[in-house]
């Protein structure tokens, strides 16, 4: 999953598909091969992919998408605030569709949590989120989206020249189809837990062991890639997310505390900040200010939370993942 452009790839998704293929995105214009194209593929070629003949010939069939361009332009976290943007994520169905999806595979997906010490019900929730549990992967060929953006979104174009490059270095060992049958969402994000091609590259897993990561299709490959990405991002076992804190009439104004977890527990209640639930005093934490329906919410946040920020960098996204999966956590729980 990524530096998964995390602050746009998740909530404009489209119509979507469980596997790699599916119909063309509406609206697609041809546009001719330039220099940067050109230089692009000499220097894939030169990294050791494809020849630079075979990188142009794909690049030629790819579709410039207006609609792509417009959508990243307008992300949900940039544009709604905590009470407008939790109802998507958090509903009923939601929920009721994570406790189903968890209860039929609870096996895998407790034993692959297991193994990378990562709560199962975060793997889930983070399906959840990003795409309705494999129901909403993308419409968009991941091709048309990554050189959409690598070429004619100069804003971001180096980060996304960068993954449209990796997406041709993957090769077979890495990619379960050809590169220009693979679907996803409006910047180039791929599968069940939404990669990029540089998280597919780093962190994604052939659990299933048949000689490639299929992550649209292979529940084992899907639930073990986001259990290890959260593993190599700082997740640690047993430790808390984030807690409601209720503050005193006298709480200190901390105007940008930022998302690392730098302030023991204990620092944050003489400054006014006292958790809800019990938590050690001695835990690293931060603040984090949310406006919900009736007004601020001050939640206390420690490192599992900035674990979840590494897979989408925005507070609202890991605060949805996390209120998602405690209460996937809570149904599956009972009888």
């Amino acid at each position: 999953m990524h530096f998964m452009l995390r602050a746009a790839c998740a909530f404009v998704l489209g119509v979507g598909f469980a596997q790699a293929r599916g119909a063309d995105a509406v609206s697609p214009s041809s546009a001719p091969l330039g220099q940067a194209e050109r230089d692009f593929a000499a220097e894939v070629a030169r990294d050791g992919g494809p020849v630079q003949q075979q990188v142009l010939d794909v690049l030629a069939g790819a579709k410039v998408q207006q609609s792509i361009l417009d959508a990243i332009s307008r992300p949900a976290e940039a544009t709604k605030t905590w009470a407008q943007y939790r109802p998507i994520f958090i509903t009923q169905k939601r929920i009721d569709d994570g406790i189903a999806f968890y209860r039929d595979n609870r096996a895998l997906i407790d034993r692959v949590a297991a193994e990378h010490g990562v709560a199962p019900e975060i793997v889930v929730a983070i399906m959840g989120v990003e795409t309705g549990y494999g129901k909403v992967t993308g419409k968009y060929r991941v091709i048309d989206a990554l050189s959409t953006l690598a070429f004619h979104y100069p804003p971001r174009a180096k980060f996304f020249r960068g993954e449209l490059k990796q997406l041709f270095l993957l090769g077979g060992k890495h990619l379960a189809y050809p590169i220009d049958e693979l679907r996803g969402s409006y910047a180039g994000a791929m599968g069940w837990g939404q990669f990029m091609p540089t998280s597919i590259a780093q962190w994604a897993v052939d659990e299933d062991g048949d000689g490639r990561i299929d992550l649209w299709n292979s529940l084992p490959d899907i639930s073990a890639s986001i259990a290890n990405y959260f593993a190599e991002h700082g997740w640690k076992a047993g430790q808390p997310v984030a807690v409601r804190a209720q503050p005193a009439a006298d709480a200190k104004a901390l105007a940008d505390p930022g998302l690392e977890p730098v302030y023991p527990v204990l620092q944050m209640e003489a400054w006014g900040y006292a958790p809800i639930e019990h938590v050690d005093a001695s835990t690293p934490s931060t603040l984090l200010t949310l406006q919900g329906e009736l007004g601020p919410e001050y939640w206390l946040v420690f490192g599992n939370f900035r674990a979840i920020t590494r897979y989408n960098k925005s507070p609202m996204y890991a605060m949805a993942v996390f209120q998602l999966s405690q209460s996937i956590a809570a149904g599956a729980a009972k009888p």
